[in-house]
């Protein structure tokens, strides 16, 4: 594991975060009606998804563990490890879904879902910095 190459993840992680922060409306229906403000968020939110994936497997790379078969198993590889605990991994593998709409276009982007995710859930990925920062201590 590169602590250098996970501790520049996790500073990227940091400025989606407070970028999804301070760009994200409080009302839904405002996100869902404004195309600038849903670039901002849905890019951000899964930047920062995909980041805690990248971060998951620097973690993993250094465990003696078979490799995740998907990017969702990757939270519950850390789970395993006691890296994460397991109702954390469950919303992160829940957000790698998100992610596959989002970066695919599998379906159609409910941006009330989105709002949901940006304003409810943004502590599930400082959540996960914070196990990182305690696994690299």
């Amino acid at each position: 594991m590169d602590r250098d190459v996970v501790e520049q993840k996790l500073e990227s992680l940091r400025r989606c975060v407070h970028r999804i922060q301070s760009r994200c409306p409080a009302d839904a229906d405002v996100l869902a009606r404004d195309a600038d403000l849903q670039d901002i968020v849905s890019l951000n939110l899964t930047r920062a998804v995909q980041l805690c994936v990248d971060i998951g497997a620097h973690l993993i790379s250094g465990l003696d563990v078979p490799a995740p078969g998907t990017m969702g198993e990757t939270f519950d590889t850390l789970a395993a490890a006691g890296i994460l605990d397991a109702p954390l991994a469950q919303r992160l593998r829940k957000a790698v879904g998100f992610r596959n709409i989002a970066v695919h276009n599998y379906e159609a982007i409910n941006w009330h879902v989105v709002h949901a995710i940006a304003t409810d859930h943004l502590a599930d990925f400082t959540d996960f910095a914070r196990a990182v920062v305690r696994r690299l201590e």
